[in-house]
């Protein structure tokens, strides 16, 4: 793709690959240690939502300790570049066209009704949604010890069932008892991964700004609190730190009202997505009508695409799936975005985003400590 906008790497230098690798490190058959981790017993993965790589890059002042594990290649993640998406690619080793948490929301197959991944919003089994087994739960029956440790409140999330579940919950309340919790699961085995989870900086860019001095400070501390764990772990331990996105600031003049546009919505009978990843479920038959209109009126400021070819951006699609995925979508360019102030007039309040397929979005850093 161009130089703005790019796909995900799927089975190369992609987020999705990191569980499956650090599998191979640790000797289990039928992996492929494809980002080439180093061999050891333990390995801790810290996930830190929206640090995207450009952000790290052009902040490394506040940001001493990761800015100094930053390396030239950056990874990618899936589409949409969004947290629910990622968490469970991360979890799976696979792209959403086989997991099928396809966004921060998606339809409901067979209905006009929205799931919102992250509250879990439908009467709808998680494990039925999203059937396939974990990679650390492969881990664990070859006889390594796994475990995540996250806020408490997380433990029996719908997004927790998809992307972690059967796995040891640690429940956390504050960024102390999460450096313990992660200290007394790598010392109590002497061949384990554990995986956590950072979500403070990906709120302060939706509500402050990825460009904000608040942000900034919020990196500040997270490295910080990062340099401390690496310090106390032990020293065979490698510490992987990456992220499930990017994020971009969006001005007043980059938001795109769909609701003041009513032509578009001709035949659309389903929003879903989020501002930056749009899904549009038409009516049967009307998804090329459809995207030609939101082509002519969105211009050089999005990618409209039907489902024509999209595997390069969701992967092989399991027929389940499919009509989760718009049958037309929206990924949108630059500093622009496409909002409804009638369903989902929340968006409007927020400042950072991300899941499109924008270089800033889609580019994590993999960074190693050892």
């Amino acid at each position: 793709m161009t130089a703005d906008h790019l796909a995900p790497s799927f089975g190369g230098r992609s987020l999705e690959m990191v569980f499956p690798s650090i599998a191979a490190a640790l000797g289990m058959s039928g992996f492929d240690n494809i980002l080439e981790f180093p061999e050891g017993p333990r390995f801790v993965v810290m996930l830190v939502d929206g640090l995207g790589y450009d952000l790290l890059r052009d902040c490394g002042d506040a940001a001493p300790f990761l800015s100094s594990l930053l390396v030239d290649e950056p990874m990618t993640v899936g589409v949409p570049s969004t947290t629910a998406t990622s968490l469970t690619s991360l979890g799976t080793g696979l792209a959403a066209g086989q997991h099928g948490v396809v966004g921060y929301t998606s339809r409901v197959p067979g209905t006009t009704l929205r799931l919102n991944s992250l509250k879990w919003d439908q009467p709808i089994d998680p494990r039925a949604w999203q059937p396939h087994d974990t990679v650390l739960n492969a881990m664990i029956a070859a006889g390594i010890d796994a475990s995540v440790v996250n806020e408490s409140k997380f433990a029996a999330s719908g997004l927790t069932l998809c992307s972690q579940r059967d796995v040891p919950f640690h429940g956390v309340g504050s960024t102390w008892e999460r450096l313990d919790a992660i200290l007394d699961a790598v010392e109590d085995s002497p061949r384990s991964v554990v995986y956590a989870y950072e979500s403070r900086l990906d709120h302060t860019g939706h509500g402050k700004g990825c460009q904000s001095p608040e942000w900034l400070t919020m990196l500040t501390t997270i490295d910080t609190d990062l340099r401390r764990l690496r310090e106390e772990l032990p020293g065979d331990t490698v510490l992987i730190v990456t992220a499930d996105h990017g994020m971009v600031d969006l001005p007043p003049d980059g938001r795109f009202d769909v609701d003041e546009h009513h032509h578009l919505l001709e035949d659309v009978v389903l929003l879903a997505g989020e501002a930056r990843f749009r899904h549009l479920h038409t009516r049967p038959g009307a998804e090329d009508d459809v995207a030609a209109r939101w082509a002519a009126a969105l211009g050089d400021r999005a990618i409209v695409r039907n489902q024509d070819g999209i595997e390069d951006w969701f992967g092989p699609i399991a027929p389940e799936v499919r009509p989760r995925i718009g049958d037309v979508v929206v990924a949108s360019l630059g500093d622009f975005a496409v909002f409804s102030s009638k369903e989902f007039a929340i968006e409007l309040k927020m400042t950072g985003f991300h899941g499109s397929v924008s270089v800033s979005e889609m580019q994590v850093p993999l960074l190693l400590a050892r």
